[in-house]
């Protein structure tokens, strides 16, 4: 019966070699299409989760963030008000000239000024100032009169009756001034003009066209302005820019260069030690390509799932290679132990060990996809289904490709037999000793931890972007993006509305020094009630200082006809001017139309909460702190993560019960002391305690658990043993490279699984069964 099975093995390992080559011919045709089209995402906010309790809002920070993503400033100083110009001239076209995809912003100089002038004079009488307001409501006749009559004779300006006529009372300009209030800069020969430091700034903004960022590392938008900065460039000149878009395409171009760092570099480390051990092309060759099959395939499905794949995924992902390696290499080192055995009977021996160290590895992972963090389950998915695929080529491919033998290195055999120096733990005073102290250890270090939960450990963006941020946002005084109003409603004019509700409460904190102002779409486009009510008030008053200056002078007026219809949001949005405020209304979001209130100059951090106060009594508006909200986010789920790292203990604990029956703590015990231990090294070192230290861990339970299942299921067998070592140090290669990385989060991400990996290796062979005589 035997040999009839082993005559109709081969025969299911060619069938299973030819399905497997289909799947993986269907991944080639994605992966060419897959980066072509370069369905990235580098928004750090996709990572985070929606807030449980008010998903609007998370997704109104993401559009948020969209909608501002594509605008670029750039800012030129220096001492000399005409050199600047020239320069800033000088940078404009530059900018034009490159390919970068950068374009002016309307309404930026005098040019775009003339636009937004021509545009909005149609509707000149429906938009008041609340200081007009009051005035047109309140001051009688006769002072309306005078004050027409002195803008009609002010000295220097002479009787120009057509001008006049279209604005008696001189509200227009009023109405501009306060527009203009809204940023620190002034229009100086045609220029958007700041002076401040000693220098006088020319304020430039653009709109990006293109895309944000690639993945091939190019930074289009940053060449073009470091190209446009050095043909302008002077020794008194300082030139500063700032930008979503500068973030995105740093983050895509870091990102290449860490896939390529972690990822070449697990690759290497791999392949270095795989030839070591083996003194073979032909393993390096086919472990390598369980990797490259594992990876593609990973990518594949996560697409195909997510839509897009984040750079972070892809980051991860590459330390995928360090993890995946261990089907192959413990291929290798059986195949190098039993040289007269056949192929196909030993992967038929290896399969159930190989099967439930992949079952604990993809539940480990899986573990990770149960939290509501979009990133994480992306991350989930890419490390599952990359270890499935490796373990499909491995167990479909390798017996079919595998033809030739692998003879016992001299590394191999050193790394094999240093298995006979470990001894097997037994009860000894000594055991008791070493448990009282790593318990001591434990308690010491594990009680050190600091929590920090800072959503900026998820964001790696460069100092010195960083550093122009924090100078132009002060230079031009820009509202933070990190806190605003949310104002939603049932339509267009019910969102406008309310958000002249909350500008009438926030005026009073703006005359008391708490904040500087704020912007709002309904600054530039008021509610069709608001501009019903001005222009019924702008004509009662303008016909009756009209009719008075007319009898006075003897002449005959007749007043401008302006647009029959009020502004409405649609003829807004579709002309160029709608750039100065767009990025603020966000359109439908979750069923409701929504838009945001952003504030300017707010004094400091202890205004916060009297600014949380105000938004409670007004319908259909609420106050969002980003980096609060999703800090505090954080902070949950490191909590819930941990209660679920809890379980999946238990789960793993009770799968190895079924196979190992009183055996299974023997693989189960090192992991969770690696997983302590590598707590308490933090906690001593200092180093803050976050989720991604908690992902780490749950990793930690699905990798470390391999190395005791390979000592079970082998026991005695040298060659699992030279297994464990090859992928167990491969795997502290690959992961401790994270911490080459420039996220804080992936760099504890890579610090833990450092610690742990390393722990857990050295911990294993002591706990392994003395049953079995070495093989």
């Amino acid at each position: 019966m035997n040999r009839a099975l082993n005559a109709r093995m081969p025969r299911l390992w060619h069938v299973l070699a030819l399905v497997w080559l289909l799947m993986v011919v269907l991944v080639a045709a994605h992966q060419w299409h897959f980066w072509r089209a370069a369905n990235l995402d580098s928004d750090v906010l996709a990572l985070l989760p929606q807030d449980e309790h008010a998903p609007e809002v998370s997704a109104a920070t993401r559009r948020l963030a969209e909608q501002t993503s594509r605008q670029v400033v750039v800012v030129l100083g220096g001492k000399n008000w005409d050199q600047v110009r020239q320069a800033a001239l000088a940078h404009r076209a530059a900018v034009a000239a490159s390919p970068g995809g950068l374009k002016p912003l309307v309404g930026m100089d005098a040019a775009g000024l003339a636009q937004v002038l021509d545009f909005y004079r149609p509707y000149r009488d429906r938009l008041l100032t609340p200081a007009q307001r009051v005035q047109l409501t309140d001051s009688p006749s006769a002072a309306l009169v005078q004050s027409a009559l002195a803008g009609l004779y002010q000295p220097g300006v002479g009787l120009k009756l057509s001008d006049w006529v279209t604005d008696p009372l001189a509200l227009w300009p009023q109405w501009w001034a306060q527009r203009a209030g809204e940023s620190r800069a002034r229009l100086r020969d045609g220029w958007p003009w700041v002076a401040a430091d000693g220098k006088d700034w020319v304020v430039l903004a653009y709109e990006l066209s293109g895309p944000a960022f690639a993945m091939d590392g190019s930074t289009p938008v940053t060449d073009t302005l470091v190209q446009a900065a050095a043909a302008v460039q002077t020794p008194d000149l300082r030139i500063v820019s700032i930008g979503i878009a500068l973030h995105a395409e740093a983050a895509a171009a870091q990102a290449n260069r860490e896939v390529n760092t972690i990822g070449w570099g697990s690759l290497a480390a791999v392949l270095l030690l795989v030839w070591l051990a083996f003194r073979s092309l032909r393993p390096i060759a086919l472990v390598s390509l369980s990797l490259l099959v594992g990876c593609a395939t990973a990518l594949t499905v996560t697409a195909l799932l997510f839509g897009k794949v984040h750079l972070l995924t892809l980051v991860f992902g590459a330390s995928l290679v360090g993890v995946a390696e261990d089907f192959g290499i413990h291929y290798f080192a059986t195949r190098q132990s039993r040289l007269g055995q056949a192929r196909w009977a030993v992967m038929g021996d290896l399969l159930p060990g190989l099967a439930l160290a992949l079952t604990t590895s993809v539940l480990a992972y899986l573990v990770l996809g149960l939290a509501p963090f979009p990133g994480l389950r992306q991350m989930a998915v890419f490390s599952s289904v990359g270890l499935v695929a490796a373990f499909l080529t491995v167990v479909c491919w390798f017996p079919w490709l595998d033809r030739g033998q692998v003879p016992m290195s001299g590394f191999a055999q050193r790394i094999s037999f240093s298995l006979d120096h470990v001894p097997v733990l037994r009860m000894r005073p000594a055991l008791f000793a070493t448990a009282l102290v790593m318990a001591v250890f434990l308690v010491f270090g594990i009680s050190r931890l600091q929590a920090n939960d800072d959503v900026r450990q998820l964001q790696g963006s460069p100092k010195a972007l960083m550093d122009a941020q924090r100078e132009v946002g002060a230079l031009l005084a820009l509202p933070s993006p990190a806190q605003f109003y949310l104002v939603r409603g049932q339509d267009a004019e019910q969102v406008l509305a309310r958000e002249e509700a909350l500008k009438q409460v926030l005026a009073p904190l703006a005359e008391q020094g708490l904040i500087d102002g704020w912007r709002a779409v309904s600054d530039w486009l008021p509610s069709q009630t608001r501009q019903q009510a001005d222009a019924t008030l702008t004509a009662r008053a303008e016909r009756e200082v009209l009719a008075a200056v007319a009898q006075q002078l003897g002449e005959t007026f007749t007043r401008p006809v302006f647009a029959p219809q009020a502004l409405d949001l649609a003829s807004w949005l579709a002309h160029p001017v709608s750039a100065i405020a767009r990025p603020l209304w966000l359109g439908e979001v979750n069923g409701q139309m929504s838009s945001v209130v952003m504030l300017q100059g707010v004094a400091d951090s202890a205004s916060l909460p009297r600014l949380a106060q105000l938004a409670e009594g007004l319908d259909g508006v609420r106050w969002v702190d980003t980096t609060a909200n999703v800090s505090s986010l954080l902070g949950r789920y490191r909590m819930s993560m941990l209660g679920l790292l809890a379980g999946g203990y238990v789960v793993v604990f009770l799968a190895l019960f079924w196979r190992y029956r009183g055996d299974a703590w023997r693989a189960w015990v090192p992991t969770l002391l690696a997983s302590g231990l590598s707590l308490a090294i933090q906690g001593v070192c200092g180093i803050s305690f976050q989720l991604f230290n908690v992902l780490a861990l749950v990793l930690l339970l699905g990798m470390g658990v391999d190395y005791g299942i390979f000592l079970l299921e082998h026991r005695g067998d040298r060659s699992a043993w030279l297994a464990i070592a090859l992928g167990a140090a491969s795997t502290l290669l690959s992961f401790g490279l994270l911490a080459l990385s420039s996220t804080p989060a992936l760099q504890a991400f890579g610090f833990t699984m450092a610690c742990g990996v390393s722990l857990v290796w050295a911990l294993s062979p002591f706990f392994r069964p003395s049953g079995g005589p070495p093989q």
